[in-house]
Formats: structure tokens, sequence, C-alpha cells
């Protein structure tokens, strides 16, 4: 009797190929997002026979190229790296796709779907449901910034200290993320 063995990325935890299946029956570009402490990644995938293949991708460290003087990994820059994610994709002629989340937990209003109403703000038509967006006043920073108003000194210095070493006031994080948002979507 033969025995049934997996494939490696399965039983290391890294595939769940059931659902990849499904994915890839769909047919659609799959938007794939990955997020780390520091970093939000977004690519555009087809599948291919031979390997799939990436149309394009955004990582959320190219926003400081654009000015960005703000965490790389918060809510704040996944939404703008899903808007850049969706601009190099329609000039790459991509304008639909279906959501890939791998073996992430979706959680509702997390980065992961900061990201993606990024992608559909982008004018990628991506299926979701508006629930599991964060809220406005958490996507734009504004929630962030009265919180940083009520910290005490000592708090506010050991929570922000990374911004403070840049020199970016945290308080001014719903008009940095406009500014950028502006650039991205080049008005």
């Amino acid at each position: 009797m033969k025995s049934r063995r997996q494939f490696k990325r399965r039983l290391k935890g890294r595939t769940n190929y059931k659902k990849r299946l499904a994915l890839v029956k769909s047919r659609k570009t799959r938007f794939v997002i990955r997020r780390s402490s520091n970093t939000i990644l977004i690519q555009a995938i087809n599948f291919g026979m031979k390997g799939d293949h990436t149309i394009t991708g955004a990582m959320s460290r190219e926003l400081s190229k654009l000015g960005w003087k703000a965490h790389t990994g918060n809510i704040q820059a996944a939404y703008l790296t899903g808007l850049l994610c969706a601009k190099k994709a329609k000039e790459k002629g991509t304008t639909e796709g279906i959501l890939d989340l791998g073996l992430a937990t979706p959680v509702h209003g997390n980065a992961i779907f900061a990201a993606l109403k990024g992608l559909i703000d982008g004018g990628i038509q991506i299926p979701a449901n508006e629930e599991v967006f964060p809220a406005e006043e958490i996507l734009n920073g504004t929630t962030t910034a009265e919180w940083a108003k009520k910290l005490e000194k000592e708090k506010y210095d050991i929570q922000f200290s990374e911004y403070n070493k840049k020199g970016f006031k945290v308080e001014t994080l719903p008009k940095h993320f406009e500014e950028i948002k502006a650039k991205i979507v080049g008005k």
C-alpha cells in the first residue's frame, strides 16, 4: 500500500494548496499582500504553467522616495503602498484581481485590509466587503495623531523615538499622509 506524500511547502506550513487552487481557478490576477513588522509587500501575480509570473509589485519602503517619514509597517503605509501598487498595475494593464492572503489570518481593520483598500481606491476592482476596512480616521492617521497629543512627554519620547530621530512630529501625520497620497495619485 502506497502512502500519500504531501508537498514540501504544505509540510512546512508555507502553502495551502486547496486555497491556492481556488485562487488560480478564478483566472484573475492575484494581489498578494504580505506584512512584516517593518514592511508591507504587495505583488500582482498571474499563474503560469511553468511558474507564477509577477506583473508588478510595491514595497512600503518605496514610500520614502516620495518623502514618507513615518513608519513603513503601519496602517497608513499599507494604504499608501496599496495605492502605489494599483498605479503600477494599471500602467501594466491590470485593472481587476483577487486578494491572496496566503496563510495569514484575516483580521478586520488591520494593515492587510488597509492595503486592499488602497488597491481598490487606486482603481483595481477586487471583490471585498466594506466592513473589513479600517475606519477613515485610522487610515489617514488622525487617531494616532490625537493619541500622541494626549501622551505625557516621557511616554511620547519613548513611543515615537524613531520619529523623533527623523525630526517628524506624529501630530502632523494626517497632513503628511495626504501629501504623500497626492503625490501617488498625481494631483
